[in-house]
């Protein structure tokens, strides 16, 4: 009897501090994604002295190569390519964790099926609406037609603890962006 209390009581107080661990593990888990973030930033900054990086709201933008015109504000809408890229560290980014794109050269260098060319358009997206992860609308503000980047951001900016389709829960996610215009609404 002492000894089924003993080990009730252990495993109760285990199942009380899972959330805790929990917690604690995806504090460590967001802070060595940014951390990998941190590393592909100072790497793409110094390829190229013209790059420039922008942090806003939990994601970072490294500016490839500059717009022209206004910024895009926190409800404008932009049209634009992109690929969504599960990023797991390194200095490049890997066409192989590639899960959405519209760019039909990108899909193509991936070995994906092309032959839907009303997938490979351009996409326009309002900010406004609500229905952008937090890490991609963040990154998305301020920037102006013609410009392309990479927007990256920690799973915390992303889905965090869910899966979605083929992302991976705790992921953090790469998007790069040709902008081809925006507007304010």
């Amino acid at each position: 009897m002492r000894r089924t209390f003993r080990t009730t009581t252990a495993l109760l107080a285990a199942i009380l501090s899972l959330p805790a661990c929990t917690g604690e593990s995806e504090k460590l888990a967001y802070a060595n994604q940014e951390a990998d973030i941190d590393k592909f930033v100072t790497a793409a900054l110094s390829a190229d002295e013209g790059r420039r990086s922008v942090m806003n709201g939990g994601s970072v933008r490294v500016v490839l190569s500059e717009g022209e015109g206004p910024e895009l504000g926190a409800d404008g809408m932009v049209s634009l390519y992109y690929a969504g890229f599960v990023f797991t560290g390194g200095t490049s980014l890997q066409l192989s964790s590639m899960f959405a794109t519209n760019d039909s050269a990108l899909a193509e260098s991936a070995g994906w099926d092309t032959s839907d060319s009303e997938a490979f358009t351009v996409k326009a997206l309002s900010l406004g609406e609500g229905k952008l992860l937090p890490g991609l609308k963040a990154g998305l503000e301020g920037v102006r037609a013609g410009e392309e980047c990479v927007i990256l951001f920690s799973a915390k900016y992303g889905y965090g603890d869910r899966s979605s389709g083929t992302i991976p829960a705790m992921s953090a996610l790469a998007y790069q962006i040709k902008v081809v215009g925006i507007s304010e609404q």
